[in-house]
């Protein structure tokens, strides 16, 4: 029986713990959806017991002789209705459809997965960081629970927090999510970004690559006379030599 003044678990644990299949499986969607590496399993029962109350009390539904008024049409909307708030059914959807959502869908609607879909992180397990630390607002809400069920009407008020680093357009992490969104989509992403670098491209810098290259065949032609024995020391030569290689080599190979 348990103690009555705490609440059964909700949590349906595995019938059976060994089960291969099932273990890879889970931890397949533990490495796609960036769960936790330690209790990672835990957050998969939890949506599968979530979707099978859905799935139980969408069965009960279809088995009513008949749901086209009174009570059990009423019973029927507003499950629908709850579902579709949810996000996990179309606004079109029938009862029939609630018995097509799989775990995945679940996970779909975590918070931490509408994180990364939103592009606000680059990867799923960063975006469980920002959320563990304070990096994510909903509306004004301050989110710290990777897990919590985002609904279809709170979707556009994910943000940054005011106060995280990440308002910052120059952040390292939003630059790098900048340059994979013009990098996504294959050939015409691709011209793209290379029309932006011709276009940054421009005479002064042509110029400075030639006066550079000037440079070093200029150092390259007092190391050789100093070899001879002609013009300035050999000593002398090698230093002038190596101060124009090195400013050569900045100039063209700088990032």
């Amino acid at each position: 029986m348990g103690q009555p003044k705490f609440s059964r678990p909700k949590t349906q644990t595995p019938t059976h713990p060994w089960r291969q299949a099932r273990i890879d499986e889970e931890h397949a969607l533990k490495e796609k959806y960036g769960l936790k590496k330690t209790g990672g399993m835990k957050e998969i029962w939890r949506e599968r017991s979530a979707l099978r109350r859905h799935r139980q009390l969408a069965m009960k539904l279809i088995g009513r002789v008949d749901t086209s008024e009174g009570h059990f049409k009423r019973e029927k909307e507003e499950f629908l209705d709850s579902m579709q708030r949810k996000g996990l059914i179309s606004e079109d959807a029938d009862l029939d459809d609630v018995l097509q959502i799989s775990v995945e869908n679940m996970l779909d609607r975590r918070l931490q997965s509408q994180v990364y879909y939103k592009g606000f992180a680059p990867s799923m397990r960063a975006a469980r960081n920002m959320i563990v630390h304070g990096h994510i607002v909903l509306g004004n809400q301050k989110m710290n629970v990777p897990g919590y069920h985002v609904l279809r009407n709170q979707e556009a008020d994910i943000a940054y927090h005011p106060s995280s680093n990440f308002n910052d357009p120059n952040h390292a992490i939003r630059q790098e999510m900048d340059r994979r969104r013009q990098t996504v989509g294959g050939e015409e992403s691709a011209e793209a970004t290379q029309q932006v670098r011709d276009a940054h491209t421009d005479e002064e810098f042509i110029e400075q690559i030639k006066a550079d290259e000037a440079a070093m065949n200029a150092a390259q032609n007092a190391l050789l006379l100093a070899e001879k024995g002609e013009g300035i020391s050999n000593h002398q030569g090698i230093e002038y030599f190596h101060r124009q290689l090195k400013k050569f080599s900045k100039t063209v190979f700088a990032p």
